[in-house]
């Protein structure tokens, strides 16, 4: 066995109490299930009119109880129902009612425009939204354009946003389902969910004509949260903010439902501009991150680090820190008493996923004495497939596959490096309505295509090289992976963003190219001209990190950020 680059001395997880904790096979009993263990204890933090509030477990599952049996008054239990806008625990209430009476929720993103949410609404045959405060404004125009929709349900409503009888507030309709359970309607309430039957249908990134919407069973979400209670080191006393968009699978398996049934409580963020902010005043001892996050984070304690001419300092702070703890001496709190404080001073343990992330960042963070756990998801596996330990992180690495989840890769013979392939209860049902593209990605044994590349070392832990359909096949036959290019990249100060692209120059040659955002703030002032060199100079030392055939040859230059999804992912599809 290799040695692991451990910032803590190894520590087992922590054993899972199946009495507080049982294994869910569907979303209704894991709403029975946390309100039976802690029902009285808070949940959800959330800012309303500028008041904290709090929301319980046992007023989320009253909550879910009463919508769920007005959707059925009103007639469309069991039908496809939408939630959509920025993170509100009734959102997650519309969700948990679409999906526990037989239908399935529909998370929209919300910053998709009128014309494709329309088209989503339309093809996944939605009968009712529900909406947070940030749509009143928007929802009256686009409710002109989904005729089929029936109810339109503001959370907070705004009375001058509510034109006609289809609007009717969400206060109400819990009335209304409130009334009809006092008058013995069980029809929610005793409704048997089948645990094969698809719970959440999520429309991935792209328009109408390019997306597929992503089936996923009440048996698919159950078993992805299952196990990420399994494998992870949080319990009832661990804190969150929440910073992730709600229609994101990563965000609703892991702080909605694996944090609900581990007694964990979050804060929602009200907006990404305040995350800092909200650190410092909830104090999180725990955070799930995409790396985006992780990063901006980094270079800017960096940043700072440098501008009081503190590197060498720090640097040393960590290797000594580093080597006290091998010794069982944990002083990183003290030593690095300014970065925790950034966070909020409680942090002790970050999981990042969602996109590729510097080896470099997680060992300085865990040199600062917050352990950073890189995992590794895919909406079709409901998202969760593999993910570091407490204890045992490779950097570089996402980790092990978790319970329930088989990972093997498809490689040519003699390589070792393929497509990686994830079998397991937590694989999606298909794709809504298109057979075809679900058989392209699935085996004849169950295998999932995920479209990734990477190999899996010894010890099981499995590195991803880059994605498939981005790979540059260069015309001598070399394959070239643009993550590990924009990897390197991104160690150079001047380079704030890039996408390393394959264009085709003159002679027909395939051309390695990078397309490069420059740092603002150290460019602030530069004419093009000494911008170019700048980004020129990043190029060349790069360069001369990398073997020959890897080189850069050329470069554009960007006068803006690349343009991203709802997880700060850039959609490289753009860039040509």
């Amino acid at each position: 066995m290799s040695n692991y680059e451990n910032a803590t001395k190894t520590v087992k997880n922590k054993a899972r109490n199946t009495e507080k904790i049982p294994y869910v096979r569907d979303l209704k009993e894991l709403l029975v299930a946390v309100d039976t263990a802690w029902g009285d204890k808070p949940f959800y933090h959330y800012k309303e009119n500028g008041e904290i509030k709090i929301l319980t477990r046992h007023q989320l599952r009253v909550c879910v109880d009463e919508l769920g049996t007005a959707f059925s008054t009103f007639g469309i239990m069991g039908s496809n129902i939408a939630v959509i806008g920025e993170a509100n625990p009734f959102y997650m209430a519309g969700y948990f009612a679409a999906a526990n009476g037989g239908g399935a929720a529909v998370p929209l993103d919300k910053e998709l425009d009128d014309e494709a949410l329309s088209g989503f609404a339309t093809i996944a045959k939605v009968k009712a939204i529900v909406y947070t405060p940030s749509f009143n404004k928007r929802m009256p125009a686009l409710s002109s354009l989904m005729s089929d929709v029936d109810y339109f349900i503001p959370i907070s409503p705004d009375p001058q946003y509510m034109p006609n009888e289809r609007f009717i507030s969400l206060e109400e309709v819990r009335r209304i389902g409130r009334e009809a359970m006092e008058n013995g309607d069980n029809s929610f309430t005793d409704y048997k969910v089948d645990p094969e039957k698809m719970a959440c249908l999520i429309f991935t990134s792209g328009t109408t004509g390019t997306s597929k919407g992503v089936m996923l069973s009440h048996k698919n979400l159950s078993t992805s949260a299952n196990a990420c209670i399994d494998v992870v080191h949080f319990d009832e006393n661990s804190t969150f903010v929440s910073v992730l968009p709600m229609n994101h699978s990563y965000e609703v398996t892991t702080e909605h439902l694996a944090l609900n049934m581990l007694g964990a409580s979050t804060y929602l963020n009200d907006s990404i501009k305040n995350a800092l902010r909200n650190f410092q005043s909830f104090k999180p001892n725990s955070l799930i991150l995409v790396p985006l996050f992780a990063e901006t984070i980094h270079k800017r304690i960096w940043k700072e680090i440098r501008q009081k001419k503190m590197e060498k300092k720090v640097r040393f702070a960590m290797k000594l820190s580093l080597a006290l703890r091998k010794v069982g001496i944990d002083i990183s709190a003290k030593l690095f008493k300014d970065i925790h404080k950034a966070l909020g001073g409680n942090v002790t343990n970050i999981i990042c996923g969602g996109a590729a992330l510097s080896p470099e960042i997680t060992r300085d963070f865990n040199a600062w004495g917050i352990v950073l756990q890189e995992g590794y998801g895919i909406t079709e596996c409901s998202p969760l497939v593999a993910v570091n330990r407490y204890g045992k992180v490779k950097p570089g690495s996402v980790g092990t596959a978790v319970p329930g989840c088989e990972v093997k890769i498809d490689a040519a013979e003699n390589e070792t490096t393929g497509e990686i392939l994830v079998r397991g209860d937590n694989v999606m049902m298909g794709y809504y309505n298109n057979p075809e593209a679900t058989a392209e990605v699935m085996t004849e044994d169950g295998w999932f295509r995920t479209g990734d590349l990477g190999y899996i070392d010894r010890d099981g832990f499995i590195f991803i090289t880059g994605r498939k359909k981005n790979l540059i096949i260069l015309s001598n036959g070399k394959n070239i992976f643009p993550e590990e290019l924009e990897e390197h990249l991104s160690h150079e100060e001047v380079v704030c963003e890039s996408v390393v692209v394959g264009r085709a120059n003159a002679d027909g040659n395939i051309a390695i190219t990078a397309v490069i955002y420059p740092n603002p703030e150290l460019t602030e002032g530069l004419t093009p001209e000494e911008i170019q060199e700048k980004v020129k100079e990043a190029v060349v030392n790069t360069n001369k990190r990398l073997p020959t055939f890897k080189h850069i040859q050329t470069f554009d230059v960007r006068d803006n950020e690349f343009e991203k999804t709802t997880t700060k992912k850039i959609k490289r599809f753009l860039v040509k």
